[in-house]
């Protein structure tokens, strides 16, 4: 979750503050989503 928000703020930082919040929020997602998927792989 953490590495997913900090590299899509950091790829649109130059955008404005709101923007990489916004944009952080979807990475973190993205990060919850890959890490559960990995989680699964995982445990199989």
């Amino acid at each position: 979750m953490f590495i997913g928000g900090y590299v899509a703020a950091y790829l649109v930082s130059s955008f404005g503050m709101m923007t990489e919040i916004i944009v952080s929020g979807l990475g973190s997602m993205v990060g919850v989503y890959l890490g559960w998927k990995l989680a699964r792989r995982i445990e199989r």
